[in-house]
């Protein structure tokens, strides 16, 4: 398996989940998260149900991710230029997005398991840093960025391998509104069905 693809696989891992009953700490909500998501994956019920198996993590991630922070932190310094109504769609496409980039990939998945290594805690933010573990023992980095919405820990970035989910889709998306504009950033979104670049995030991250 490639490298490109086991970040789209593993980086699900990180993602997804059920959120914990009550309060709980950025650690503990990866745990859960992660055996979550795990649970899904190895389903035998699901295992030769390609549709209905992505549709379960997407259930779940969708629980976990906060979409629309991630969605503004791509954005970077656009968002703050867009109406109320161009960021609402914006977060859907971006959604959109998410999903077919690494829900696609998950049947890619071959065992591997999270290693919770520690957490750094900055006030309502924190880093929990990650190993996931092949069957084979290589071990890939992963990094949960997190903040505090009421009593809920959500991920709002994922950095694999030193490399940021959000920075990767900031730079592409500067890139198509500064040499093209919103408006065109927004079409592709739409008749690409969520590939606003013709190539995934994982796939421009590294070969």
């Amino acid at each position: 398996m490639k490298s490109g693809s086991i970040v789209a696989v593993l980086g699900l891992l990180v993602l997804a989940g059920a959120a914990p009953v009550g309060a709980a700490s950025p650690t503990e909500t990866v745990q859960a998260y992660t055996e979550a998501v795990i649970k899904v994956l190895e389903d035998p019920a699901l295992k030769d149900q390609t549709q209905e198996r992505r549709e379960a993590v997407r259930k779940v991630a969708i629980e976990v991710f906060d979409v629309e922070e991630t969605a503004r932190r791509a954005l970077g310094r656009h968002w703050q230029a867009r109406t109320p109504a161009e960021r609402e769609e914006f977060v859907q496409l971006f959604t959109d997005l998410l999903a077919n980039s690494y829900l696609s990939k998950i049947d890619l998945y071959g065992g591997e398991r999270v290693r919770l290594v520690d957490e750094k805690l900055d006030g309502a933010n924190a880093v929990v840093r990650t190993r996931v573990v092949s069957r084979q023992g290589t071990e890939v980095p992963v990094e949960a960025r997190m903040h505090r919405r009421g009593e809920r820990w959500l991920i709002y970035d994922v950095v694999v391998e030193n490399v940021s989910l959000v920075s990767n889709y900031r730079s592409q998306f500067d890139r198509i509104i500064r040499t093209q504009s919103f408006d065109e950033l927004l079409q592709r979104l739409r008749t690409r069905g969520g590939d606003a670049t013709g190539a995934d995030a994982a796939g421009a991250q590294r070969s």
